[in-house]
């Protein structure tokens, strides 16, 4: 599932695009990916790429986004792909991890 959202980094407007990646590799558990890119650059985060569950992987990137003074308009949200409604659903639950106040 892809997002984009509107917002600004150190002040200026940009948009930036949340990429999920939800894998399963293996039978007990699945992996999520998520990758923050500001136009087509893909931005560092902190720790691993892959983690088991979609609320960690939205708590990093709003640590990150803390720590580099991005801010994301949560009004602006666009999803610009296909997405299983499995998928959005568990996005839409632990949405509140990336925008805490």
């Amino acid at each position: 599932m892809i997002l984009k959202y509107q917002g600004e980094e150190y002040g200026k407007p940009t948009t930036f695009t949340l990429r999920i990646i939800g894998n399963n590799l293996s039978k007990s558990s699945s992996n999520y990916q998520i990758d923050l890119l500001v136009g087509d650059k893909k931005l560092p985060t902190f720790t691993t790429e892959i983690h088991q569950s979609l609320s960690n992987c939205l708590k990093e990137i709003y640590l990150f986004r803390k720590h580099h003074g991005i801010t994301f308009d949560a009004s602006s949200e666009k999803i610009v792909s296909l997405y299983v409604p499995y998928d959005r659903v568990l996005f839409n639950y632990n949405k509140y991890a990336l925008f805490r106040a």
